[in-house]
């Protein structure tokens, strides 16, 4: 049975003395309220993961990362290898964020690299995809999902692939206040599934988590993650204050 999953992207908020506290917050909001079996993952900044990494010690939280790159060292200034967030505790990379893709001109076969760095680690690829406001005007998204996860994933193999969990993030609902319908969402996620079934098998689609990311609140989380291909969900904004995060936890069944 594929696991349940929300996550926490806190993007560029939060100093180090910020993150700890408010991971000390969530930390004790899990245990004391948490009674399902879905998996928490915390993703704060890149000088967050080590205190954050201790924090959760001996808890079911997880910590992930925001980005990595493809290598395991060399002569690339500013980046972070896979490797490197091993050693420091993280579990969980995310992968093709659309931020990633629009301000920093990330394409699939960067990101194919990547993922597949991510995997070859051991640890948990989370791999974004999703459209614009024009493109699903458009009537592209379809092609456009299908494009992004066959160029970004399918250079794995069935083994790799099973670290691999999938956030569709529709662009257009991204720190916008809009939010997909659950009936767009679910008509998105049953098509990634139907995707990787083609490309593995039905066994592998099934057992894959597939994430909704797109101005998930406590209002909509539970409509939202009752959909049948819906696992879960990548969290922005909301992420940032405990009581809203928690409650989006809870909402996992």
């Amino acid at each position: 049975m594929r696991q349940k999953i929300v996550a926490g992207n806190w993007k560029m908020h939060k100093s180090l003395e910020e993150s700890q506290a408010l991971i000390t917050e969530i930390r004790g909001l899990v245990r004391d309220e948490y009674r399902g079996d879905g998996k928490v993952v915390i993703v704060p900044t890149f000088l967050a993961l080590p205190s954050a990494a201790r924090l959760v010690e001996g808890t079911e939280i997880e910590i992930g990362a925001q980005n990595a790159h493809y290598e395991d060292q060399g002569a690339f200034t500013g980046e972070i290898s896979v490797s490197m967030l091993k050693a420091v505790g993280v579990t969980n990379v995310i992968i093709g964020h659309s931020e990633r893709r629009q301000y920093f001109g990330e394409n699939n076969a960067l990101l194919a690299a990547k993922a597949k760095s991510v995997v070859r680690h051991g640890l948990k690829v989370i791999f974004c995809v999703g459209e614009t406001l024009e493109q699903r005007e458009s009537k592209q998204y379809f092609r456009v999902i299908e494009e992004q996860i066959s160029q970004g994933l399918f250079g794995l193999d069935r083994k790799e692939f099973a670290n691999v969990v999938i956030a569709y993030e529709p662009v257009w609902a991204i720190g916008t206040g809009l939010t997909a319908t659950p009936e767009q969402a679910q008509e998105i996620h049953a098509y990634i599934r139907k995707i990787v079934s083609a490309q593995y098998n039905d066994e592998i689609a099934n057992e894959t988590s597939i994430l909704y990311g797109g101005s998930v609140k406590p209002e909509n989380a539970t409509s939202i993650f009752m959909q049948p291909d819906i696992d879960g969900g990548l969290i922005g904004g909301a992420a940032l204050k405990a009581r809203d995060f928690i409650d989006i936890v809870k909402a996992m069944r």
